[in-house]
């Protein structure tokens, strides 16, 4: 897969739709956003994450939307604390809700809704599903293959990072949603056959590919780290091809 991502610029009319969601900001939210030497899209991240501080209300004369970067051979303890591995990447929640490249293009808009919900401390899953979530005792790492021009991938991937603040604000700190640009990634994406996204793996295995419901989501979260055999399902009126 060489094909180089399309970028969207964030134009003055997306910068006003981000400016108006986050009116419904109440606690502060931190983004990070972790770069390094001969990265590509590092700045490219570093600007969308500012746009969002930019674009955020303050309170008391803070910004509610915080953005830190931390350099790649200067901000190491960091890099291994959020269990961050590849530039760039852009993190929530100490690195529960993970962002491997560019949270660019349509993913902009999952991201903005994932800060959202972070700051109401409002998930918006099932109370069912959230019970489920805190019996889990076991390490569960979901990736979520993205592109820029997919409009199914921002729904799997916000659904994926609100597991992950369930499970996070319940104490699982081995809980992650990673969020994987596939053009940036491409290893990865053709470690799963990646040819339609939103493609979702549970501990590197693909389990879906189009956007799940959630209790179906749940249910195979289960599945995956009890240990028992599933087949990928495809849902194909919510995925798109690369």
């Amino acid at each position: 897969m060489a094909i180089d991502p399309v970028r969207m610029e964030i134009d003055q009319e997306t910068r006003e739709a981000i400016r108006e969601a986050f009116q419904d900001l109440k606690n502060p939210v931190t983004l990070n956003v972790f770069v390094g030497p001969n990265c590509k899209y590092c700045d490219e991240s570093i600007k969308i994450a500012k746009v969002l501080e930019e674009e955020a209300p303050e309170r008391n004369g803070e910004k509610l939307v915080k953005v830190r970067i931390f350099e790649k051979g200067k901000d190491d303890a960091e890099f291994k604390r959020q269990r961050v591995e590849r530039i760039p990447t852009t993190t929530l929640l100490e690195g529960s809700i993970r962002y491997t490249g560019t949270p660019s293009g349509e993913e902009i808009r999952g991201l903005v809704e994932t800060i959202i919900r972070i700051s109401q401390e409002d998930s918006g899953l099932d109370p069912s599903t959230v019970e489920k979530i805190k019996s889990i005792k076991k390490p569960v790492h979901i990736e979520i293959i993205v592109t820029p021009q997919c409009p199914y991938c921002p729904y799997a991937a916000l659904l994926a990072n609100m597991f992950a603040f369930e499970a996070w604000r319940n104490g699982k700190k081995d809980f992650i949603a990673d969020t994987v640009e596939a053009y940036e990634n491409p290893d990865i994406a053709d470690k799963y056959h990646v040819t339609s996204v939103p493609a979702i793996a549970i501990n590197g295995i693909l389990a879906f590919v189009g956007v799940p419901y959630e209790e179906d989501f749940i249910e195979r979260i289960i599945d995956a780290i009890e240990g028992r055999k599933f087949k990928t399902e495809v849902i194909s009126e919510s995925a798109t091809s690369i």
